[in-house]
C-alpha cells in the first residue's frame, strides 16, 4: 500500500489502543490528530506526550481527538500511559502497518550506527476522513501548540 498523502481521504483503519479498538470509521465527522513517536518513556517522546496532554482539553473543545501512535506494545503504552497521566489513547502498530502507511519508517543515525525507526510525525485529519496537513521530522517544542492552532482554523 501507498503512503497516504495530504488532500486524499485515509482508508478504513482499526488498531488496538489503551482505550479500546482505534477505528477511523468511528471517527467520521470529527477531526483528530495521529502523532507517531519512537518510544515510550524516552526524553523527546515523554515530552511531546506531555505536551499534548497538557493541550487535551484545548483539543477537546474544538472536538478534536489526539491519538499517540509507536510500535511499542500496549502494556508499555499502558504504563507509559498511566505514568504520564495521559487523557488520550495510544495505539500499538508492532507490524508498523500504520507507519508504512504514513510514510515514518526511516533511517536514523543512532551512535554512529544506522537504525530503521520512526520518525516523529504528526498528521491532522479533518470532518470527512481525509488528511489536511502533515508535520514531518517534528522537533518537539512548540509543535503541539502548532498542531492546535492548524486544527482550531480547520474548526473556524
Amino acid at each position: 500500500m501507498n503512503p497516504i498523502t495530504t488532500g486524499h481521504p485515509l482508508p478504513a483503519l482499526s488498531a488496538p489502543s489503551t482505550q479500546g479498538d482505534f477505528n477511523t470509521q468511528a471517527l467520521r465527522g470529527k477531526p483528530f490528530v495521529l502523532y507517531f513517536y519512537p518510544k515510550d518513556n524516552t526524553p523527546g517522546c515523554t515530552t511531546e506526550a506531555q505536551n499534548f496532554r497538557d493541550l487535551h482539553t484545548q483539543f477537546q473543545a474544538i472536538d478534536c481527538q489526539i491519538y499517540g501512535i509507536s510500535r511499542d506494545s500496549l502494556k508499555s503504552h499502558d504504563g507509559f500511559s498511566d505514568k504520564q497521566c495521559l487523557p488520550f489513547a495510544l495505539i500499538s502498530d508492532p507490524d508498523e502497518a500504520l507507519c508504512e502507511l504514513f510514510g515514518v519508517m526511516k533511517l536514523k543515525n543512532m551512535y554512529g550506527k544506522q537504525v530503521r525507526g520512526i520518525e516523529r510525525s504528526t498528521f491532522l485529519i479533518d470532518r470527512q476522513g481525509v488528511l489536511v496537513q502533515e508535520w514531518r521530522g517534528v522537533r518537539v517544542p512548540g509543535h503541539a501548540e502548532e498542531v492546535l492552532q492548524a486544527a482550531r482554523n480547520l474548526a473556524a
